[in-house]
């Protein structure tokens, strides 16, 4: 089993009892408008504008940076990776993905469907400006199960990458990122890895937000003559109307998510001050933080027992402040 890596002390305790703080900002939700404008786009026209207010939406979500972004950023991360593992013909759900994760020690074989959630958690962790980098280019290709035999290969899309974002505009760059896919043989599921760095580079945000988890949906040339002009011919098998569709449904779903997780992390924030257990604090912020943890072993740093860690994770049950997730009586995961 592995042990849970807990962050330093941090203030939550004095955060959420202490009197006069600003008033917390309105959760984001999707206007009833922009679900009926996603859902009706016909052309690459009407997609696009509802694309962009449903980033534009996002984009507010993001830039609130609330303490349970982490949380939020590694469900979608999960969710990512079970979508990946579908398309690419493996059996794992979310849950065995999560339990390939918090159920082996750090440098044990987690298996190609672990592996491919260390990619898509290494595109929420890691600062957005180090994505694209060749170095990390070249880990998450071993992740999603290319080997790049000389550095050359790398090299070459990290250039490709680098010309998309400074010359193409939204759509070229979210085509584009699916054309170097193909241009360079690498794995199809890539392709909304690499979209979610770009978009995430362009917007200026700190971490990327892996939303488009799947592969678009529709015929290869119902839009290849509405493509934009300049876009690579490499994207024709992947219609700008179809991409669009798809960044649009899964920037929804993100918001969605975060209204949930919002809710969840009040409640935890709100009970935290009941909690006397030693090291409660740095428990509650890393619950803030990552998707999940196990409960199947103490950390030194916390001054907690094993036995002491599960009965604060039963305490916040109990409180309705986190979720047992794997439904088994022993080596129990929770999360928000």
């Amino acid at each position: 089993m592995s042990t849970m890596i807990l962050r330093p002390k941090s203030p939550l305790r004095r955060h959420v009892t202490q009197s006069g703080a600003a008033p917390a900002a309105p959760t984001v939700t999707v206007p009833s408008w922009l679900r009926k404008a996603v859902e009706a786009a016909q052309t690459v026209e009407d997609a696009t504008l509802a694309t962009g207010a449903a980033i534009a939406t996002l984009d507010a979500v993001v830039r609130r940076d609330e303490k349970w972004a982490g949380a939020w950023r590694q469900r979608l991360a999960l969710a990512a990776a079970a979508a990946t593992a579908r398309h690419t013909g493996r059996v794992e759900d979310e849950a065995a993905l999560r339990d390939s994760f918090l159920l082996t020690r750090p440098g044990d074989d987690v298996g190609p469907g672990g592996l491919l959630l260390l990619g898509w958690r290494r595109l929420a962790a890691r600062p957005a400006e180090e994505l694209l980098t060749k170095k990390s280019l070249a880990a998450v290709l071993e992740e999603f199960g290319f080997f790049a035999r000389d550095g050359a290969a790398v090299s070459d899309l990290a250039d490709a990458l680098r010309r998309l974002a400074t010359t193409e505009g939204a759509v070229g760059m979210l085509t584009g990122a699916y054309a170097a896919v193909e241009g360079h043989g690498l794995p199809r599921a890539m392709g909304p890895w690499l979209a979610d760095a770009l978009l995430a580079q362009r917007l200026g945000w700190s971490h990327a937000v892996p939303v488009l988890t799947s592969e678009p949906k529709g015929g290869e040339s119902s839009s290849r003559a509405r493509l934009p002009a300049g876009t690579p011919s490499a994207a024709a098998s992947y219609p700008a109307k179809f991409l669009l569709a798809a960044q649009a449904h899964a920037a929804l779903l993100a918001i969605d998510l975060s209204a949930e997780l919002e809710r969840r992390a009040d409640r935890l924030l709100a009970v935290a001050p009941k909690l006397r257990a030693k090291g409660a604090d740095t428990v509650v912020d890393r619950l803030l933080n990552d998707d999940a943890l196990v409960a199947s072993r103490g950390d030194k740093s916390t001054g907690m027992s094993d036995r002491g860690l599960r009965r604060l994770f039963d305490r916040l049950v109990e409180l309705g402040a986190v979720r047992e997730l794997s439904g088994r009586a022993t080596f129990r995961i929770y999360g928000l």
